[in-house]
Formats: structure tokens, sequence, C-alpha cells
């Protein structure tokens, strides 16, 4: 009832909630991605997206044609895989940002895992920058990371904007420095947070630096600090700081699977790893 690659065109739209950015993803032209929808609309009989010259929101059943979607194209995987009789096998080496620690990237691996049970993945946890410099070295064959300003590689998983974040009870003093904690270079946020406050004029100082996203948090829920961070990806315990602390604007961000080179067994492991992830990849930051 269902076609697959329709399925996929309507998880890219959700995911990146914009038809321009899907049709990049996806290697399809804008129009074939409006007409995917509009057939998977017309097969389910309802409209799946809100959407007008500005924004692409998804309506109440489009948010339930999520769950519907991944598990249809799983099985459809999985039976594809079954009957072609091809198991992949090998080494992957993949590397995930601290900021998918506290999120379900777990089940995804659990999933990948239980459906190639002959792949060795090793996971690397790491930053954003640290991760895309070993790619870049051949010691990665697969990142799911934020992206470098003005970097056009990568594969695009969602977008999101980067927020100012603390613990509920924080007050900042508009005539002391503001209190940052942040990751060590070369992170991502870091330098963003860095050069939005310069570009302010606004005075700042560290009171907390670590490599590891748990002792950050520990920091903010401390009442430390405030820390730059992913919108989607809000931690519980913290919440976004109010605009009338008057914290510049941080920008967007992208989150992008980024492959590596390394010939063999490894790259049909990275594309279904990746296509795992780029299914299920509102999992990621939807709480």
């Amino acid at each position: 009832m269902y076609d697959p690659s329709h399925l996929r065109t309507f998880l890219a739209v959700a995911q990146t909630l914009s038809f321009t950015q899907a049709a990049r993803r996806l290697g399809l032209r804008q129009s074939t991605v409006s007409q995917h929808v509009r057939r998977l609309e017309d097969a389910t009989g309802r409209q799946l997206f809100q959407r007008d010259t500005h924004s692409v929101e998804l309506t109440e059943d489009g948010e339930a044609m999520l769950g519907f979607a991944r598990r249809i194209l799983q099985v459809h995987e999985q039976a594809t895989a079954f009957f072609t009789g091809t198991r992949l096998r090998g080494r992957l080496r993949f590397g995930a940002s601290e900021d998918f620690v506290l999120t379900r990237l777990p089940e995804i691996l659990e999933g990948f895992r239980h459906d190639h049970p002959e792949v060795d993945l090793e996971l690397t946890v790491e930053l954003s920058g640290i991760l895309h410099e070993r790619l870049a070295e051949g010691r990665l064959d697969l990142v799911l990371a934020k992206r470098r300003p003005r970097d056009p590689r990568g594969e695009l998983v969602w977008h999101d904007r980067l927020v100012w974040i603390g613990a509920q009870r924080l007050r900042l003093d508009p005539d002391r420095p503001v209190p940052l904690i942040v990751y060590p270079p070369p992170g991502i946020t870091r330098a963003r947070a860095l050069d939005a406050l310069e570009e302010q004029g606004r005075a700042w100082h560290i009171v907390c630096t670590s490599g590891s996203l748990n002792g950050l948090l520990a920091a903010a829920r401390a009442g430390l600090g405030v820390m730059p961070h992913s919108r989607g990806l809000i931690p519980p315990g913290l919440v976004r700081v109010p605009e009338r602390a008057g914290l510049p604007e941080l920008g967007e961000v992208d989150f992008v699977l980024a492959h590596g080179h390394r010939p063999g067994q490894a790259q049909g492991a990275a594309r279904a790893l990746a296509a795992a992830i780029l299914a299920s990849g509102d999992r990621l930051h939807r709480h």
C-alpha cells in the first residue's frame, strides 16, 4: 500500500522540515520530493505536513506516520537482505559526538547489531571537531556529528539552532562577565559561543571545561553558568536561558553523517548504519 521510496522521502522531509534539504539529501529534484509526499498523502487520505512558503511542520497524522514509516522500512530492508542472501561483515569504526550520549542512539545501534550480527561495530564518542579530524586521517569509517561552519561535506540528518541553556534558578548579572561552561578546543559550540560574545562585546569567563558531556551537565545543573547547546537536545534538568538575559544569538547548526574512504566491507556496513540513522533521525532529537 505504501511505496518504500515515498516513505523514505517522507522521513527525509520530516527530519529536515524542508523539501529543499530533503531533495539534496536524497539526490532528487524538489518536484519529485513534493510528488512523493503528495502520493503518500493520497494513499493515506490524510495531510501529513502543514506547509506554506516559509515553513514546513508535521501534522498530527504526520507525527503518527513517523513510527509507521520507520517500522515499514525496517521490515522491508530485513526482507530484502534475507531473500537476496546478502550479509554484511567486517569491521565498522563509527564515531558519534558527545551530543548523542543522552539520546536514543543506543537503541538504533542495538537494532543495527541485531540486523547485522557479523559486523564488528566499534564506537568512538568524542567532540565533533576531533571526530572529523579522525575521519580525515582514515581512523574512522562513519561519523555522526555537528558540521563545522561553511563545511559542505556530510549528509544532513537534521538542522537545528544553538541556544544558551542553564539551571532553572540561574540568574545572570548583566554587570558581570558571562560564566561559561564549554567543551575544550576544538569544540564547535565553544568556538561559536566565544565568537558571538566577542562580537557583542560582552565580557565572559570560563567556569568549567570538560571533554565529557556529563561533566558539563553537572556544572550546569549546579548553577555554575550557561552553556551553548542544540535546541533539540536540551537535557533534563536544564532550560533555555530567557531572552531578557541579553545573550547573543548563536545561529544554526547542522548534524550530519560523514563517510570515510576505506574500501571494502566497511563501506557497505557504513552505508547500512547511515541508512538506519537517517530512517530514525527524528528519534535522536525528539524527547
